[in-house]
């Protein structure tokens, strides 16, 4: 309901044979072009504030460009750039990006891939990711302390120059190697070209980072590579045939691409990257050892695609294990309740929990209760009228159930500010006069902010947050607050000391806190709110174990300082205390 701004999406394709070929048989130069345009387009729930592709040929001759790069910005971006492909940009090694930004910074600046530019064709990069660093002031330092001086702070350029200052070091290496042998002029370049090891170069750079990632490049010599976090925590999926070589950030955009079944596409593993040599062989490294795994549960709620066979039933094991949590906020009374959900992520965890009232009750009442209309223009309002409109975003459909003798269960994927149910969904639900609202979330309570990919970096964004803290101040308990500041701010990073804010309460009663909290003022009908547990998501999700977001248990020592710093940043400029 509450839209979220997350990782972004990656597109890599390989073609394993001359350009002709593709020509010849499918009949268009744009082969490789127009699937990488299907597998962005596939992902474009993953980014919409820009875009960006690349590619490298590798027949081109001196004299003439080989690397190109096309970005946009905008939810139109996909449709621009492809729009300005030429024959000349045709090559065997593509590249593309969908970008949602998580730091702030915005600007076809910030628009991936990213290029560092040589004469030497082996020392060309392009690099794009879906990533977040937790460290990058470290590895800023880093570099500073090696006398660079990178022109634009943010992870993206300091990953660029970090791995391109290794990558010019790798060709180096070779440049010695072919000399002892005694090459010369362009023996010595063709000898660079075809033996980099780009696992070196990925070893001596990743291991450097803090955080959830799968990083893509290209390098002008036609060396391709993707690695994925060493905790598993961002999803990549890849393909391999004699034709080709793709890799996605989702399982469902290889299949329908490229019309494939489920158990042909492989998944590249915590901490493995994917390489793609110039002449076109390929192999799986460990650039660093595996962590325990904590693949992102978020993914398979709400963030991926629901059209995955494993995601589709993960979904609706979600819906159906709330079944008996509901049943009990409605008093059991099935026959006098109308289900529904908040369109359009929720739309499978509703399949899954209506499923599990039938095998309780038999048929029960189903409505489209919710509609999501097209974003009203607010930025032509005022302040005091912007929320006004913002209440207007959804609509309802009237008639949908009986005044005052229906309960409504709607369920969504995730509460996380509570802004939209406060300001809209709440008020005009009210309209319908239900006996009871039920709100359900497919997820647990969301506690604490995420640092891996996702907009969500304060903690007083989060409903969840500001009811414990209100709790804490109904109940006198003000000194947790203190010691927990203190905690944060002075003792070392090691454990997460914001935990310690809800210790006291059960889920049942920060529930009743967020309602109290979110409830409109005048609004006639009761709410009660039913979140999935721990436990039912990872009996839902086995394979995803990362919930951060819910326990607090960040798999890495960058996510749990930031979390820390972000209580001391709350006290210090939301409290306006100094403790």
């Amino acid at each position: 309901m509450e839209e979220l701004k997350h990782e972004c999406g990656v597109a890599m394709i390989r073609l394993l044979k001359p350009l002709s070929y593709y020509e010849q048989k499918y009949g268009s130069w744009r082969y490789g072009f127009n699937k990488l345009y299907l597998m962005m387009e596939k992902q474009h729930n993953r980014g919409q504030e820009g875009a960006g592709i690349a590619s490298v040929s590798l027949t081109k001759e001196p004299g003439t460009e080989y690397m190109f790069r096309e970005k946009a910005e905008g939810k139109d971006a996909i449709t621009e750039i492809f729009s300005r492909v030429t024959e000349e940009m045709a090559g065997e090694l593509l590249m593309g990006h969908l970008r949602y930004s998580t730091t702030g910074k915005s600007g076809l600046t910030f628009v991936h891939p990213f290029l560092r530019r040589n004469n030497w064709r082996a020392k060309n990069l392009c690099l794009c990711g879906n990533f977040n660093m937790t460290n990058i002031d470290e590895v800023f330092q880093f570099l500073t302390q090696q006398g660079q001086s990178p022109r634009i702070y943010g992870d993206s350029y300091i990953t660029l120059e970090l791995m391109g200052h290794r990558l010019d070091r790798e060709v180096e290496r070779l440049y010695a190697l072919a000399k002892e042998q005694g090459l010369k002029d362009t023996a010595i370049t063709d000898y660079i070209d075809s033996h980099v090891e780009m696992a070196n170069v990925l070893k001596s750079t990743m291991s450097h980072y803090d955080g959830g990632y799968v990083m893509c490049g290209l390098t002008g010599s036609g060396e391709m590579f993707a690695v994925r976090d060493p905790w598993g925590i961002r999803p990549a999926f890849y393909y391999r045939d004699d034709e080709m070589m793709a890799l996605a950030s989702e399982r469902p955009v290889l299949q329908t691409t490229f019309d494939l079944q489920t158990e042909e596409i492989c998944e590249l593993q915590p901490g493995e990257a994917l390489i793609v040599h110039k002449n076109g062989t390929s192999q799986l490294e460990q650039i660093m050892p595996a962590q325990p795994l904590s693949a992102c549960s978020f993914e398979r709620i709400y963030f991926s695609r629901g059209s995955d066979r494993d995601i589709y039933q993960e979904r609706k094991r979600l819906g159906e294990q709330l079944t008996p949590a509901i049943l009990k906020a409605i008093g059991g009374d099935v026959d006098h309740t109308v289900f529904s959900y908040i369109p359009n992520t929720a739309e499978v965890a509703f399949y899954g929990m209506t499923d599990g009232f039938r095998k309780l009750h038999g048929e029960v009442r189903t409505e489209k209760v919710v509609w999501k209309d097209i974003k009203l223009r607010t930025f032509i309002a005022d302040n005091s009228e912007r929320n006004d409109l913002a209440a207007h975003v959804y609509d309802i459909s009237y008639g949908s159930l009986k005044p005052y003798e229906d309960n409504l269960v709607i369920i969504d994927d995730s509460i996380v500010r509570g802004t939209t149910l406060k300001e809209s969904i709440f008020k005009i639900l009210d309209r319908l006069n239900p006996k009871k609202i039920v709100m359900v979330s497919s997820s647990p309570q969301i506690r604490y902010p995420d640092y891996y990919g996702i907009d969500m970096s304060h903690l007083e964004e989060l409903c969840a947050f500001r009811a414990a803290i209100a709790l804490i101040k109904d109940r006198g308990m003000q000194r947790l607050i203190a010691d927990t500041y203190k905690a944060c701010k002075y003792s070392p990073a090691s454990l997460n000391h914001v935990r310690n804010i809800y210790a006291p309460f059960t889920v049942e009663e920060i529930n009743d806190k967020i309602v109290e909290m979110l409830h409109p003022e005048g609004m006639q009908a009761p709410i009660e709110l039913v979140y999935q547990s721990i436990e039912g998501l990872h009996k839902a999700c086995p394979n995803h174990p990362g919930d951060w977001y819910f326990t607090g248990h960040y798999p890495t020592p960058g996510g749990i300082r930031m979390v820390n710093q972000a209580f001391v940043n709350y006290v210090e400029q939301v409290l306006k205390l100094q403790l």
